[in-house]
């Protein structure tokens, strides 16, 4: 029984993994689909920035990992291996289906989903923690709206100061800085997104036994700080295409307002402890500059397009999930 215990963990460690993985190369256009878009950075640099940046940002905090750990189930008792495993499941399941046809989602959302769907199947609403639960939706949900007005406000203030400069220098200037937004936003995507697979790692470690509380070991930041940057160098070609010029036709000194505002959107919320979605931050920041310069040089029918995937990927994950912990407690 208990080198059955064992292996539900090192399973869910995998899976983890695998999950941070995916979206490293699910959501690398998150942090540099602007830059490469605007042909600021050359597509190869530019992911192996994103790569080493996401490493080091996933090291940087891990306290939005006990918020995913601690605040979607009511206690770690209320879990065990096979919910954790399924959640991961259900949310791999998504990331790549979305991937597969360049639609950008939430890696966020659908782990959310993902173990929301899997804790029911195994203690019902019990098992839930709804405060914790409703305080994680409010950021995911609020982060996008404040994206949007942020990259409207940083475009109109850059119009202001340097709208009147011949639009080849200008953009020339741009091109230069937005190697350093890339950065910033790269940097900012590791600190906030590596903290989902450790949250989960940790939490199954703590329910297992194998530590006291739920403070991330050393071993689980290096591991998932590994995953995510080797996730990142893969690419992920299909959402760039979507992120960098579906939504709103992106010149160098809008790319560096979009690149700008998401990495202070989401610095702040990992300052706050509060786990994000890069995807709806960074496509919130496109928007608000593309209206910042005309409202209708946004394309609303791919933000439309986006918008239904974001409000599936929660129910989906946590649909399939749920199956997917019933055929694992069949199976062992």
């Amino acid at each position: 029984m208990h080198d059955a215990a064992f292996l539900f963990v090192v399973a869910v460690v995998i899976c983890a993994l695998a999950f941070d993985f995916i979206n490293g190369f699910h959501d690398t256009a998150n942090a540099i689909a602007t830059s490469v878009t605007t042909r600021a950075i050359r597509p190869g640099v530019a992911i192996m920035m994103a790569a080493t940046l996401n490493f080091l940002g996933a090291l940087y905090s891990t306290g939005g990992a006990k918020t995913i750990g601690g605040d979607i189930v009511s206690s770690p008792e209320m879990v065990n291996q096979e919910v954790i495993l399924a959640a991961l499941l259900g949310a791999i399941f998504w990331n790549l289906v979305t991937w597969k046809i360049g639609i950008p989602s939430s890696s966020s959302h659908a782990l959310i989903g993902g173990l929301v769907g899997s804790a029911l199947m195994f203690n019902g609403f019990s098992a839930l923690n709804p405060s914790g639960i409703l305080k994680i939706l409010a950021s995911l949900v609020l982060s996008p709206i404040a994206a949007l007005v942020g990259g409207c406000t940083i475009m109109i203030a850059l119009l202001w100061i340097f709208g009147r400069m011949a639009p080849s220098l200008l953009n020339e200037k741009f091109k230069k800085m937005q190697i350093l937004s890339a950065a910033t936003m790269s940097f900012s995507h590791g600190a906030n997104d590596a903290q989902k697979a450790m949250g989960i790692i940790t939490l199954a470690l703590l329910s297992g036994g194998y530590i006291p509380t739920l403070d991330v070991p050393l071993w689980v930041k290096l591991s998932a700080a590994i995953a995510m940057g080797l996730g990142t160098a893969m690419g992920g070609w299909k959402i760039i295409r979507t992120m960098g010029g579906k939504i709103f036709k992106l010149e160098p000194i809008s790319g560096f307002a979009a690149d700008l505002n998401s990495s202070l959107v989401i610095f702040a919320a990992t300052l706050l402890h509060l786990p994000v979605s890069t995807t709806h931050v960074v496509s919130g920041s496109i928007m608000g500059v593309g209206v910042a310069k005309r409202v209708k040089a946004v394309r609303w029918s791919t933000a439309q397009q986006m918008l239904m995937a974001w409000v599936l990927t929660i129910p989906i994950s946590a649909i399939v999930s749920a199956p997917c912990y019933q055929i694992i407690v069949w199976i062992f």
